[in-house]
């Protein structure tokens, strides 16, 4: 009773559990669930589940174990803070280059993945253009927002967030109306899945990445640990059901053996939305899907964006000036955007790349946190991630084989659908 009374006492009034969870939700779906169909092809639907199933979990249980380290500081300590704390100063170097990198390859992931559905949706109104020209056109509109404040991020933002909802449904629930049932169950052509599961395990947990926001739900909820782990686990449930309708949506319209057509165009988004469009009916519907495509990739490039101007303006120590936001600006999107120039189709590429360096510190990292913090607070009272050590090592081993396997993929040593 005296536990509930303290929780009721450190739960800031007016914060709502929906809110929290929507943070969760909207931080972890984004353009990089255009992957999942593509990757997922070689095994196809049925592993494609059990594998995002598997994924969730160990996920929940990554950001739960980050959670328990936090609760022991006070609220609005940083990732940061907590690594240094708890692993010392090489682990928080780690750590952050590997934050960093995840934040610039991302960028660089979705003007790639921008490109691609700009280009299309020109082409859908009969405009011609190079895709890396899309692709600079997209960056310097959305640049633009970034540079101008954090509050136009913010309104812009939520207005797309909104429109990515009704879009998604408007779309999705027609495909999902029109799938063949025998398409999901029974594909055709090259009859080997379980070999190509391992491939697209970074894609997977690149799709549950929502690490960063947990040291903000605390200073948010305060130490209401109770509403934020319902938080975590709502708005991660609501990703994974996003996920597999979108995977039914998919599969469902698209045979197996077609992918390997998209595959074989680089697999942007650009070109599963223009499969998808082919199964489509209605011209209408159909512009509902590629305006969700463009939303999903400007909402995530916004978000990610804001994330590193603001990370490099603090480690260089640009100021909020109008020529220091300028500097940051170009070091934001200069590198990056030079890269969506001279590859266009590196989508899926650095997609894989951000779940690399994202094995580390949305994964291994805070499981070895959580151990470190049960040893220098042995007493502690608080919540702590049932399991024990085995689900810490359990955590860890995810971490550790799904980025051995993007290693391994990179090597080809891994077979890959085609």
């Amino acid at each position: 009773m005296a536990n509930h009374m303290n929780a009721v006492k450190n739960k800031p009034v007016g914060k709502s559990l929906l809110g929290g969870a929507m943070i969760i939700a909207g931080t972890t779906v984004g353009a990089g669930m255009f992957s999942l169909p593509v990757v997922g092809s070689g095994m196809w639907f049925g592993y494609s589940i059990l594998m995002l199933l598997g994924i969730w979990f160990c996920m929940l249980m990554s950001g739960l174990l980050l959670l328990e380290t936090n609760l022991h500081f006070e609220p609005g300590a940083s990732f940061d803070t907590l690594t240094k704390e708890t692993l010392g100063q090489f682990w928080r170097i780690v750590n952050g280059v590997s934050i960093a990198f995840v934040l610039y390859i991302l960028t660089y992931a979705y003007i790639s993945g921008g490109g691609s559905i700009v280009n299309h949706s020109l082409q859908g109104m009969g405009i011609e253009l190079p895709q890396s020209v899309a692709g600079l056109v997209f960056t310097v509109v959305l640049a633009c927002i970034v540079l101008i404040s954090t509050k136009a991020v913010d309104r812009i933002t939520t207005i797309m967030l909104g429109g990515m909802i009704i879009t998604f449904f408007l779309a999705i629930g027609n495909l999902l109306i029109e799938i063949d049932v025998t398409k999901l169950l029974e594909p055709d052509g090259n009859q080997r899945f379980i070999p190509y599961l391992w491939v697209a395990l970074p894609f997977g947990l690149a799709s549950f990445g929502y690490h960063g926001n947990v040291p903000s739900l605390v200073k948010y909820y305060g130490k209401d640990s109770s509403t934020i782990i319902k938080a975590i686990f709502v708005g991660t449930f609501i990703a994974l059901i996003i996920y597999v309708c979108w995977l039914v949506a998919t599969m469902g319209n698209i045979p197996r053996s077609q992918f390997s057509e998209i595959i074989a165009q680089g697999g942007n988004m650009g070109v599963l939305v223009g499969a998808l469009s082919k199964v489509m009916e209605s011209s209408w519907l159909n512009s509902m899907l590629t305006l969700f495509a463009n939303l999903a990739v400007a909402s995530s490039f916004l978000g990610v964006t804001l994330g590193l101007f603001d990370y490099l303006a603090d480690l260089f120590g640009f100021d909020d000036s109008r020529s220091g936001r300028m500097k940051t600006a170009i070091v934001t999107f200069v590198p990056p955007t030079v890269f969506g120039l001279l590859f266009p189709d590196g989508f899926l590429i650095a997609i894989g790349f951000a779940a690399l360096a994202a094995t580390v510190w949305a994964v291994i990292v805070p499981a070895l946190m959580a151990y470190k913090s049960r040893q220098l607070f042995p007493n502690h009272q608080g919540f702590r991630v049932f399991g024990g050590t085995p689900l810490i090592i359990l955590v860890v081993l995810f971490g550790v084989v799904t980025g051995a396997c993007h290693l391994l993929a990179m090597a080809n040593l891994l077979p890959q659908f085609s």
